[in-house]
């Protein structure tokens, strides 16, 4: 992991986000349970060629939680009003995980204020099994708390040199609100067909990328939603799970900076 210690700002309505950098702006969203800093080495690479705008999401980091029991399209909307309160009227937009879901739907509807959207590990139209199981975990952290063991071990499963990554990542799950968490999850898991038919309309270069070992953000979602998307790209970076932004950081970078010449 880098050695950057981001200096967080706040909005008026209690969003934290670290800005860094200079150029295009390109706002940055990190999945349940993590925080902006889940972003450090794609922030310390394309910081040098764009204006990076790293958000914590609600009730993560250190920003503001939302209302309990929120659905997607609630964080969709805090997602446009941070941006109006920050001053940003057009945006390169990438997402991981939840922060997929929510960059998915702002380009569905404010999509004339992205220029570009990436999706980083993001869900699909999940099966009827995989939904099942999402939904089940949503009703047991709604009941029981923060699961750490399980995550950690869907995202990185028991690769050695990801060692560094999972520790990182324990540490983001175990310090987490547990309500936000809930709330986040919730929206997470009944999240993924919500903007799904939308595609076709997103006109703006579209990159979906995942690694080709994640069991739930998986190879054939990026493909399906890059191939209805008419500037539709899809990335599958072989031997890695779903913290692709941590376990193969030059990787994630190139391709979201060729993403960002798109």
């Amino acid at each position: 992991m880098t050695s950057i210690t981001p200096q967080r700002s706040r909005t008026p309505s209690g969003a934290a986000y670290w800005e860094t950098g200079r150029g295009e702006p390109l706002v940055l969203i990190h999945g349940v349970g993590l925080r902006l800093e889940a972003w450090l080495p794609q922030i310390a690479a394309l910081r040098q060629s764009h204006r990076v705008i790293a958000l914590d999401m609600p009730g993560h980091g250190e920003s503001a939680p939302i209302a309990p029991g929120a659905a997607l399209p609630a964080f969709v909307a805090w997602l446009g009003r941070v941006l109006d309160e920050i001053g940003l009227d057009r945006i390169n937009l990438a997402g991981h995980s939840m922060g997929a879901l929510i960059s998915g739907g702002a380009a569905a509807t404010f999509g004339d204020r992205i220029a570009r959207v990436a999706l980083v590990n993001g869900v699909y139209r999940r099966d009827a099994d995989a939904r099942a199981a999402v939904l089940a975990r949503a009703r047991l952290i709604a009941a029981e708390g923060v699961d750490v063991d399980g995550p950690l071990q869907r995202w990185f499963g028991d690769d050695p040199a990801a060692a560094e990554a999972r520790r990182q990542t324990r540490g983001w799950l175990a310090g987490v609100d547990p309500a936000a968490y809930a709330t986040a999850y919730g929206a997470f898991a009944a999240g993924d067909a919500v903007y799904a038919d939308a595609w076709p309309r997103v006109a703006c270069p579209a990159l979906f990328l995942t690694g080709r070992e994640d069991p739930n953000s998986t190879p054939a979602m990026a493909e399906a939603m890059a191939a209805a998307a008419p500037r539709g790209a899809a990335v599958i970076i072989p031997g890695h799970r779903h913290m692709v932004t941590l376990t193969a950081p030059d990787i994630v970078n190139a391709v979201l900076a060729d993403w960002l010449k798109r």
